[in-house]
């Protein structure tokens, strides 16, 4: 017996009204949790983005004595220069240091009023080949005669990558547990329409239809659940993401943070495919357990 297109639409449209409530209950539950997914991997692209800026801006910075003479500023500029580790060092002079501090401080003028272009030390900022280097280069610096202070932004990045790493487990987790109760009510769903539809099927039987005719329906059923799913979840990360853009446009500090939009789109067809392999999956298992054909 043949399988038209129009057969296969009418009886997928049919089940889904029968069990409306049920499939309305598996489409957005598929939604939910597959929005979390997208968050989630949203979130490590946009940290991982930001660890990159972070690898091509200052990684550490090298604090002169206020007083320091110029014959030790001169020796951290060759050493510096020497070091493999580092790919270049931008030097900024008692004023200029002065002025940098000035301008990050601008909110708090109790701060700036304390500073004076002779007390602002001079500053050696470093850019290194690997910024997982800085602690060495670091502690190659700390014992040289003139320094101050070696600061670099290690602490930052692995609290960073810890916060990340903390969220997208909790996230997967949520996400994991939903799916699998997505696949439950997509299963429960084909099982009413199944049950729904006994009589049909025995008559289907009887009259010769094949087993991937009497199947198919039930299959496309499930799958337009998960898809319809996958479909709220790409609204509800297109939303979310266009919420954080603007958020961090506000921000000039984390404008890397944001995620670029291919990126988007790869994780977009990322839920749309997950969506539709869990309304494969929950259909298949309901035809395999409670169709006899």
């Amino acid at each position: 017996m043949p399988i038209s297109a129009g057969y296969v639409v009418r009886e997928t449209a049919s089940n889904l009204w029968r069990n409306r409530l049920m499939a309305l209950a598996a489409i957005l539950t598929v939604g939910v949790s597959l929005s979390l997914v997208g968050t989630a991997l949203l979130l490590r692209q946009s940290v991982n983005s930001q660890l990159a800026a972070l690898g091509d801006n200052v990684d550490l910075q090298i604090f002169m004595k206020p007083t320091a003479p110029l014959g030790d500023t001169n020796a951290i500029q060759t050493t510096a220069r020497e070091t493999s580790q580092i790919k270049r060092c931008n030097y900024l002079n008692h004023q200029q240091s002065y002025e940098q501090m000035v301008a990050l401080f601008k909110s708090q003028p109790s701060i700036i009023k304390v500073l004076t272009p002779a007390t602002t030390p001079p500053v050696f900022q470093c850019t290194l080949v690997h910024p997982k280097d800085a602690s060495a280069v670091a502690n190659l610096f700390n014992t040289q005669a003139g320094v101050y202070e070696v600061t670099f932004p290690a602490q930052s990045i692995r609290t960073l990558i810890a916060l990340s790493n903390v969220l997208q487990v909790v996230l997967f987790t949520i996400a994991v547990v939903l799916l699998m109760s997505a696949v439950v009510l997509i299963l429960m769903a084909i099982r009413m329409a199944i049950f729904a539809r006994r009589r049909e099927v025995a008559v289907m039987r009887l009259v010769g239809a094949t087993a991937w005719f009497i199947r198919l329906p039930f299959m496309v059923e499930g799958l337009v659940q998960g898809l319809l799913g996958a479909v709220v979840a790409v609204g509800i990360v297109l939303l979310g993401d266009i919420g954080i853009r603007t958020l961090l446009h506000r921000f000039s500090e984390f404008q890397s943070a944001v995620v670029p939009g291919h990126d988007v789109i790869v994780t977009e067809i990322l839920v749309v495919i997950v969506g539709m392999v869990v309304g494969v999956v929950g259909s298949a298992v309901a035809v395999r357990r409670f169709l006899t054909v």
